[in-house]
């Protein structure tokens, strides 16, 4: 069961009711007895784990390979490569 904060609409004092989500609950302040609203709240939860987001939660391989493809110089051409191209450009005139 959750618990679910309160604020009171007389003298304004927050507090926690823990009941279950379906049940309707007409909340009194434990102070003045006045009438109060729920307010809405930041949860704790947090996601983990796989069928998330990749890059929330990577695992350490993954960090490891994110960092060794940031740091690695680009590759020179091979000349053979260059080569071809001008062999093909040669070729279609």
């Amino acid at each position: 069961m959750p618990i679910y904060e309160y604020q009171c609409r007389k003298c304004n004092e927050v507090f926690e009711i823990f009941h279950k989500i379906d049940e309707d609950c007409n909340a009194a302040c434990p102070k003045c007895l006045g009438p109060a609203k729920k307010l809405i709240s930041a949860t704790s939860f947090i996601l983990k784990g796989s069928g998330f987001y990749v890059n929330d939660y990577p695992s350490q391989s993954r960090q490891e390979a994110s960092k060794s493809e940031k740091t690695e110089p680009e590759k020179p051409k091979s000349v053979k490569s260059e080569e071809k191209k001008a062999e093909k450009k040669a070729d279609a005139k």
